[in-house]
């Protein structure tokens, strides 16, 4: 694989990761009452959405088309959140699944980093900025348990 496939493949894994995120939060936020998961939860769409508007000025500047997840895969997310709240919306469980969500993210980025050393420092920089945000988010999701 050449290394502008490479690149277009690795910003759009990258992409779709934060853009996971971001629905994944779109998703849960209307089944929680609680104030303070209210809040951690806009602080991270807001943080997503930085993140994504930065990553996709770059990506058009490389000439890469930035795409929206699957309409199947947003429905068995959205479908996951619904079912998974009837049985416990509390401050806690919202917590422990968006950080089940945010460590395979974190995950996932780790293995690409890992994996693609070679890669364009802008691309490798953008998986680093992503970990390192989810890391974060692990973090403050962990003290609403």
């Amino acid at each position: 694989m050449d290394e502008k496939s490479t690149e277009k493949e690795l910003l759009t894994a990258i992409f779709k990761n934060a853009h996971i995120g971001l629905q994944a939060i779109s998703d849960i936020e209307p089944e929680t009452d609680n104030e303070e998961m209210k809040k951690e939860l806009a602080d991270e769409y807001e943080g997503y959405e930085k993140f994504i508007s930065s990553i996709s000025a770059y990506m058009k500047e490389r000439g890469i088309e930035t795409k929206d997840l699957n309409p199947m895969k947003k429905a068995m997310m959205y479908t996951a959140v619904k079912m998974d709240t009837i049985k416990d919306d509390s401050r806690s469980h919202v917590a422990e699944m968006m950080i089940k969500g945010t460590v395979t993210g974190i995950t996932e980025l780790g293995s690409l980093i890992t994996a693609n050393k070679e890669a364009p420092q802008a691309v490798i920089k953008f998986a680093q900025e992503l970990k390192d945000l989810e890391e974060c988010y692990e973090k403050r999701l962990k003290a609403l348990l």
